[in-house]
Parts: C-alpha cells; sequence; structure tokens
C-alpha cells in the first residue's frame, strides 16, 4: 500500500497529538458518513478539536470550511494542517495545556451580588 502525502500529514499530526496525551481517531468517510468532517477528531484537556489534512498545496473544499466553521462557532478548535504548518498545532496544544480557568477571580465579586 502507497503512502500518500497527505497520509504522511496525518501520521505527523497522529504523533504530536498522542506526545501531548491527546485522545485522536481519523474519521473515515463512507456511505451513512457526515460528508466534510475533519480527517482526524481529537479531544485534549476537554477541548474538541477537528483537523482537516492537506499535503502540499491542498485546499479544503467548502463543505469542509463549513464544517470547520461550525466546529469553531461551538467552541471547538477547527485546525487545517499541512506540512508547513504543523508547529501551528504544537503551539495550540502547549496553549490549551497551559490554559487555566480564571472564573475564581471574579467568584468574590459574584457572591457579594
Amino acid at each position: 500500500m502507497a503512502t500518500t502525502p497527505e497520509s504522511k500529514v496525518k501520521k505527523k499530526v497522529h504523533a504530536l497529538l498522542k506526545a501531548h496525551g491527546a485522545y485522536a481517531v481519523n474519521y473515515i468517510g463512507g456511505q451513512y458518513a457526515n460528508n466534510g468532517t475533519p480527517d482526524i477528531l481529537a479531544c485534549f484537556n476537554g477541548f474538541f478539536i477537528g483537523i482537516e489534512c492537506k499535503a502540499g498545496r491542498g485546499v479544503p473544499t467548502a463543505l469542509q470550511i463549513k464544517n470547520l466553521r461550525d466546529i469553531a462557532k461551538t467552541g471547538g478548535l477547527a485546525l487545517i494542517i499541512n506540512e508547513d504548518n504543523l508547529a501551528y498545532l504544537k503551539e495550540s496544544l502547549n496553549d490549551i495545556k497551559h490554559a487555566q480557568s480564571n472564573y475564581h477571580l471574579f467568584a468574590r465579586e459574584a457572591e457579594g451580588e
């Protein structure tokens, strides 16, 4: 079985997600699948992540963009990753890893109301 350029990107994305301790699965389309769903669906520190992998100058379809937009609108992280921007995924995972809730800073004010 030949390895496609896109499958090489997917492999690198999965390796990065695994190294950070994320749960991730490949989304495989089919007769009963939702078209345009991102290639990789992941969860990391409570964040839902949809990742569309592209190789070279590959561009997402309009339906893929729509699905990524829907993920972002609901608070998920929607990414298009290729060989040139793998570092963006790593930075995003680091940001999520170090993100902290800040509600406690306002708890005393809310209690006094």
